[in-house]
């Protein structure tokens, strides 16, 4: 998690798609929402990682996690959500969530999965620097997954520190850059299984804990938490690795927030979440 104690000024993103990467998500959008597809292997990721979040982020709102509805009234955008498979389930805690994607025929699969279940948020075609110049910001940043696959990072990440509210939440997902994500998420996921399409990641273009914490820290951001997830070959199914939280399970007080300290991924992590919080 990333706090911001310093409102300092973020640079103008500029042009942060790489348009191969839309053409290969418009073509597979269609699979999103298939549990047997292109993305079998995301939906039983998916289930560990909203579970996380939604343990997490009411407790970084200063919300009760306990509650039915532990975001009600907290404006969520999910940045490159795809088809909505986190967009969702977390719109279901009570919040008010907008789904954005530049990839249109995502955003079109995702509308008509959310008619289908009858969810109530909203989906718009749209770049996170498009939104992050109209000067609207929300409780909640989440961008998951996605910030392996921009071509400007910095530029990526500056836009999403721009939306996000003082006293907010961002939330980072990425693949982390080790030889262990490179052999299990690339030889073994796309060239050798199947699992994923190949292609689907470059392993150059993966993301560390420290490279995060090092571009934020530059717009006033502190890492607070973090979460390595990793698959089980054995038993094919994702576990949280080595997770802690340094923040108590519901806010001690109103209004306050303890010192939350950075944890270190475990080497056997292939993705982590990074989540934090912005003061002023």
């Amino acid at each position: 998690m990333l706090r911001k104690d310093l409102r300092k000024s973020l640079p103008g993103a500029v042009g942060t798609t790489d348009p191969a990467e839309i053409t290969r998500f418009n073509a597979l959008a269609e699979e999103w929402w298939n549990p047997e597809g292109a993305f079998k292997v995301v939906h039983t990721f998916n289930r560990v990682r909203v579970a996380h979040i939604a343990r997490r982020l009411p407790v970084l709102l200063q919300r009760d996690p306990r509650s039915a509805q532990p975001l009600a009234g907290a404006k969520i955008i999910d940045v490159g959500c795809g088809a909505g498979l986190v967009t969702e389930p977390i719109s279901r805690l009570g919040g008010d969530v907008l789904g954005i994607d530049a990839a249109e025929h995502n955003v079109l699969v995702a509308e008509r999965h959310a008619r289908l279940s009858g969810a109530f948020f909203r989906y718009r075609h749209a770049l996170v620097e498009d939104c992050a110049d109209q000067f609207e910001t929300f409780d909640a940043v989440l961008s998951l997954e996605v910030v392996e696959h921009v071509t400007n990072l910095t530029g990526f990440l500056a836009a999403l520190g721009r939306l996000v509210m003082p006293g907010g939440t961002l939330v980072i997902g990425t693949l982390n850059r080790t030889l262990r994500s490179h052999v299990k998420a690339i030889i073994a996921a796309e060239h050798a299984s199947g699992w994923l399409p190949h292609g689907t990641h470059d392993w150059r273009k993966l993301v560390t804990p420290e490279e995060l914490d090092f571009t934020l820290k530059r717009y006033g951001f502190e890492m607070a938490e973090t979460c390595g997830v990793a698959l089980s070959p054995w038993t094919m199914r994702w576990a949280q690795h080595r997770s802690q939280h340094q923040l108590p399970a519901v806010p001690s007080q109103a209004g306050m927030m303890p010192a939350a300290r950075k944890i270190p991924i475990g080497v056997d992590a292939t993705t982590f979440e990074a989540l934090g919080f912005k003061l002023i």
